[in-house]
């Protein structure tokens, strides 16, 4: 079982790596700033792969990847890591996380129509209803959550419109993760998984660090980097997100189909409830708990097939 569902069990390690990620970065984020962790985050990353590769496989470096991984996996970096997570930190400042996450939602079905154009895979009804009952859990996790916060007036707020270039922000940020997530099958096919993550990275970090250049915060990064507990955050972060998250979610795609390897790691906002309430003492509503359920049920059913 664990062979035939190789691809589903690595997507759901992505997201437990994931959860973890997201609560250390939120932590590093306060201390020196989302955007700074970003790049931090990429270069940190960068040299565990290098050491990682060097033990397991004697290369320090993709070396031997082919030149059509180099481009295709360079491609789903830039996509991925730079215009995406570019644009879904912008989101979380123009229409707020939970908001943004709402529309991260969108990412498996994206993924699922982006495979099917580009790769030419296909879904059969159970697959398409697993997605379904997933998103629909995250949804109304998440939605809940707003409204648990505030009261009624929070509810309110939730049908007043939102700022379009705020929306499009955080749906441009779903794009890019879906798409990124298609390119690195299609250019990674059977080549290792870590080593194809290494690549995304590394385009990633040049993307990231034209950013810089251009925006001129480079002296926020020299700040950051002397701040030591979002050092510390941030490489924990690191090793649980671009480190064993990417490669798993690599791995994922590469025994599974791209839509229901995005529908399984989309439940990170599942995972992180009980930390939530055990750490920062939230509060979990009825609507909540039936989301979850609704999404692990999603989870269950994919996992059936």
């Amino acid at each position: 079982m664990f062979v035939s569902h190789l691809g589903e069990i690595a997507a759901l390690l992505t997201a437990i790596f994931w959860t973890v990620t997201s609560m250390s970065f939120e932590a590093a984020g306060k201390r020196i700033g989302s955007l700074q962790v970003n790049l931090i985050r990429l270069y940190i990353a960068f040299g565990i792969y290098s050491i990682y590769l060097w033990v397991v496989r004697g290369l320090p470096f993709p070396v031997d990847a082919t030149a059509e991984a180099w481009i295709w996996l360079s491609l789903s970096g830039l996509v991925g890591f730079a215009i995406g997570d570019l644009l879904l930190f912008q989101a979380f400042v123009v229409v707020g996380a939970r908001v943004s996450m709402l529309i991260m939602a969108m990412v498996p079905p994206v993924t699922a129509l982006s495979g099917w154009l580009i790769l030419g895979e296909t879904l059969n009804y159970q697959h398409i209803l697993g997605m379904i009952l997933t998103v629909t859990g995250i949804s109304m996790v998440i939605v809940g959550r707003d409204a648990a916060v505030s009261g009624s007036k929070k509810r309110k707020k939730l049908k007043l419109s939102y700022p379009v270039g705020g929306l499009l922000l955080a749906f441009g940020g779903a794009v890019g993760q879906a798409v990124g997530l298609v390119l690195s099958k299609f250019g990674m096919k059977d080549y290792d998984a870590f080593a194809a993550s290494q690549i995304r990275v590394l385009a990633g970090i040049v993307g990231f660090t034209m950013i810089f250049f251009f925006m001129r915060r480079w002296n926020r990064v020299k700040t950051g980097l002397k701040n030591k507990k979002g050092m510390m955050f941030t490489t924990i972060g690191s090793v649980f997100g671009p480190f064993l998250g990417v490669s798993f979610s690599l791995l994922a795609v590469q025994h599974t189909e791209a839509g229901v390897a995005a529908t399984i790691m989309s439940i990170v906002p599942i995972l992180l409830i009980p930390p939530a309430v055990l750490f920062f003492k939230e509060k979990i509503t009825i609507r909540e708990v039936i989301g979850s359920l609704v999404a692990v049920a999603g989870v269950a059913l994919l996992f059936m097939v």
